[in-house]
């Protein structure tokens, strides 16, 4: 569960707004509760019909002539890109439009296996194919011992990156990246590709004609799967791309998109993020990212048919895998329950595919609630991944451990690490230390809605309106709104996996669709008032277009989200053993009869424990008892609870159980007989 905000946005400035924006009203509250107040503030974050000028970049003038001048020359130029996304898109740009040029040009594309950026190994078989110049694409700015050997091999190097410049810039002809310390251009929150795109125009004096035209959809891709800023620059890059993907005529991409089975639906932002991106990126984790280069590089469209469909196999490949480590996590957690109750969730495991424990991380913190550390060892190195969100600092939790790993990185909401031989324990003793010092009360996911709906709102106008709002994406998400109404009829969908809601809003009739829960687990019946946050978006059927609406959550208004976040810390940090107020205690304890009522209502098929607590909370069930009398039946072996979906389940009883022998409710009694 995560603690609902519901924004309020001024509703004289939402008129304002909406009056001199000439948008909908519905779009400028979406605006006012982001924090615009002004035209002039909207204009900036959102009217951006340019990129600009890409010589403002510090070093780009210099790049550009030395990179001209090989061409003129005929040195041999090698583009060095990176195995993500935006690496191998960013080295597509830069490669094609120096081929197209006449260049003595190819590209390296290091394997995963190779690690990140430059290394010698790849600098010196680039040097044995008599390389005059390296240009990085989406790397270099940290390469400061590989730049030397660059040189030291008789080769010169350009770089063009957009991470984070260290201490020093390495040694290169041109260090073309906008988060350099000297760095004066406007716009800083491009991607490698972006990058790159910026660079051929450069290279063309200037004009973005060409360079928007041949590799806008490119450099749009990229940025939607870096989860750069979709503000400023980046949204008009995005907006553009996005129309030149949906009328594409590049053979690679007209076949990734058939195979995402994209190919009768308008692409938008999400679909480049979940359905074109990870199949480019599964190419550098399960395969080699040049097959996802050679796809954008294709020009038969047989031949891209089949590149597309073995990038396909490698994306199931990475499903797979992923769904395997979640397993194995889930499977260490219901075997060691206690590491769940820590303020940090650490698991390390053996030959997990390092390709992606870092999503898996993602989805166990989605499901937990918790800043996540996943480490997998191989080859005698325990090597991990790491995610948060709030104000809980990955970086910050790795520094404070730093005694206990060999190295690391990151940043507030991700990070990677390496731990010494023997330290995996120690790490996790620092991560709660950390943990406690920093936050004793931990940050609780969040779902914000932008405002709350009424009916008058609802209107297909309205909904559409949101569109001006779009591209979609990291720094611009989806608008979310709150909702409450009366639950009609609840019904199932594909089988009963996700659920439709029939509803009254402010007497009018709509539909709300849950996906991934099904009706049982929906925690409102018919007849019921409920409150959901919501996407909105317009459903066109046989011609008839209605409102859809998707649920991002659903609750009963009687629940006190305060309270049982209060409620659910004090019992974790019971059973941590740390030590709460005297009067705590007394609240905490359940009787027989309130575990007889939590054990009867679970049904054969299980429950989720939420829904069940929903389901019995009166006046003398608090959340924290809940928790408590579900732990003395688990510890019991009554029930089972699954940590992968916090089901509550009946197990077989052969004998008759005493209740307060339980070891969590004899802790708790001696605590209140102190």
């Amino acid at each position: 569960m995560k603690i609902w905000n519901v924004n309020k946005p001024d509703r004289k400035t939402t008129n304002r707004l909406s009056f001199s924006c000439g948008i909908t009203p519905l779009a400028a509250a979406v605006l006012v509760s982001r924090g615009f107040a002004s035209p002039e503030a909207v204009s900036d974050r959102f009217n951006t019909d340019m990129l600009s000028d890409p010589f403002l970049i510090r070093d780009m003038q210099q790049a550009a002539d030395i990179i001209n001048n090989a061409i003129d020359e005929g040195q041999r130029i090698c583009v060095y890109g990176d195995y993500d996304c935006d690496g191998i898109m960013a080295t597509v740009i830069l490669f094609s439009y120096l081929y197209e040029c006449g260049a003595d040009v190819f590209y390296y594309i290091p394997e995963r296996s190779e690690g990140y950026g430059l290394n010698t190994a790849a600098i010196d078989e680039i040097a044995a194919k008599e390389t005059d110049l390296i240009i990085t694409v989406d790397n270099g700015i940290s390469a400061v011992a590989e730049a030397e050997y660059v040189y030291s091999k008789g080769m010169k190097l350009v770089i063009t990156d957009h991470h984070q410049q260290g201490e020093a810039l390495p040694r290169a002809e041109a260090v073309v990246d906008p988060h350099r310390h000297d760095c004066t251009s406007p716009f800083k929150h491009m991607c490698g590709a972006g990058i790159a795109l910026k660079l051929t125009a450069a290279l063309d004096g200037g004009d973005y004609t060409m360079a928007l035209e041949q590799f806008g959809d490119l450099a749009a891709i990229a940025t939607v799967a870096d989860i750069v800023s979709l503000s400023g620059e980046n949204r008009f890059l995005v907006s553009y791309g996005l129309e030149l993907i949906n009328n594409s005529d590049r053979p690679g991409l007209i076949a990734l998109i058939r195979q995402a089975g994209l190919g009768e639906k308008k692409i938008d932002s999400r679909s480049v993020a979940f359905g074109i991106a990870p199949r480019i990126n599964a190419s550098g984790r399960f395969g080699s990212p040049k097959m996802a280069a050679a796809l954008m590089l294709c020009e038969d469209p047989d031949e891209a048919f089949e590149l597309a469909a073995k990038l396909d196999e490698l994306n199931n490949q990475r499903k797979a895998a992923e769904n395997s480590i979640t397993d194995d996590i889930y499977r260490t957690l219901d075997e060691n329950p206690s590491l769940l109750r820590n303020r940090v969730i650490f698991i390390s495991g053996k030959n997990w595919h390092h390709g992606v424990i870092g999503i898996a991380a993602a989805r166990i913190m989605e499901r937990l609630g918790k800043p996540v550390f996943i480490a997998s060892e191989a080859d005698g190195e325990i090597r991990g991944s790491a995610r948060s969100f709030g104000e809980f600092s990955i970086f910050g939790a790795l520094t404070y451990a730093t005694e206990a790993l060999e190295k690391f990185g990151g940043h507030p909401a991700a990070g990677g690490f390496t731990i010494k031989t023997g330290m995996e324990e120690k790490f996790r003793e620092l991560l709660e230390e950390y943990g406690y010092k920093y936050h004793k009360i931990m940050p609780v996911p969040t779902l914000t809605a932008d405002t709350a709906l009424t009916s008058d709102l609802l209107t297909m106008e309205n909904v559409s309106g949101l569109s001006a709002l779009e591209p979609f994406g990291s720094d611009n998400e989806k608008p979310l709104f709150y909702v409450e109404g009366i639950a009609q009829s609840i019904g199932g969908l594909s089988g009963g996996k996700h659920s439709v809601i029939r509803c009254e809003i402010g007497g009018k009739s709509f539909e709300i669709l849950s996906f991934g829960t099904p009706p049982h687990e929906i925690p409102v019946r018919s007849g019921d008032l409920f409150t959901a946050a919501v996407s909105l978006g317009i459903n066109e059927y046989k011609g008839r277009k209605s409102i859809s609406m998707i649920a991002e959550g659903i609750l009963p208004p009687s629940l006190d989200q305060k309270k049982y976040f209060a409620a659910f810390r004090s019992f974790e940090a019971f059973m941590r053993h740390e030590e709460l107020p005297a009067n705590y205690y007394p609240v905490m304890l359940p009787n027989r009869s309130t575990a007889l009522k939590i054990y009867s209502a679970v049904p054969e098929s299980g429950i989720n424990s939420d829904e069940l607590y929903i389901k019995l909370m009166d006046e003398k069930l608090n959340y924290c008892r809940f928790c408590t009398a579900v732990e003395a039946l688990k510890e019991l072996g009554i029930i089972a609870v699954s940590s992968k979906d916090n089901r509550i389940f009946r197990l077989p009883v052969n004998k008759k159980n005493d209740l307060a022998s339980a070891p969590v409710l004899v802790r708790l009694s001696s605590m209140i007989s102190k």
